[in-house]
C-alpha cells in the first residue's frame, strides 16, 4: 500500500480507485465518498450493530422518546433518553469487530472474495446520501495536534 495524503488508499478493487496526487478535486471527492460508503457498509453497518438495531423500537407520541419509560428488574422507571443502550462488553465487542473488519478490508482488498462482496454491496451503499466533512473529527484532530506539539 502507498501512503497518500497520510492515509492508505492503494486498492486494486475495480469499484474503488487509487488516490493520485494529480487527481482533480471532484474525482478525489467522488472516490473518497465511494470508499467511505463501502467501508461503512461492510465494516460498520453489517456488524453487531445490526443486532442492536434489530430489536423492537418503542412508540413515542412526542417523537423525541421523552414519553417512553423503561422498567428494569428492580422496578425502577428510567426515561428512555437516560437508558444506556449499550453495555461496556457490547461496545467493546462492536469496536473489536469494526477494527477487525477495517483491518481485513485494508489488508485483503485484492482478495477476489472480498472484491465480490464489495461489488455486491456497492450499489446499496451508493444509494446513501452524499457524505459531508465531519467538523467534529477535524476539531479532535486539531486538538490532538496542539496537545502533541505542546
Amino acid at each position: 500500500m502507498n501512503p497518500v495524503h497520510g492515509i492508505f488508499f492503494h486498492l486494486s478493487v475495480p469499484s474503488i480507485q487509487r488516490y493520485d496526487r494529480g487527481m482533480n478535486k471532484a474525482d478525489e471527492k467522488r472516490i473518497a465518498a465511494k470508499l467511505a460508503r463501502i467501508l461503512t457498509m461492510l465494516c460498520v453497518r453489517n456488524t453487531k450493530l445490526e443486532d442492536l438495531h434489530a430489536g423492537t423500537t418503542p412508540v413515542s407520541k412526542t417523537g423525541d422518546y421523552s414519553d417512553v419509560m423503561v422498567i428494569d428488574a428492580k422496578g425502577r422507571e428510567i426515561p428512555w433518553t437516560d437508558v444506556s443502550h449499550l453495555d461496556d462488553e457490547t461496545m467493546r465487542a462492536l469496536m473489536r469487530q469494526i477494527v477487525n473488519r477495517l483491518y481485513t478490508f485494508h489488508l485483503m482488498a485484492d482478495d477476489p472474495g472480498l472484491r465480490e462482496t464489495i461489488d455486491r454491496w456497492a450499489a446499496a451503499a451508493g444509494a446513501w446520501a452524499d457524505p459531508e466533512i465531519d467538523q467534529g473529527l477535524l476539531g479532535s484532530v486539531t486538538v490532538e495536534k496542539k496537545a502533541g506539539n505542546s
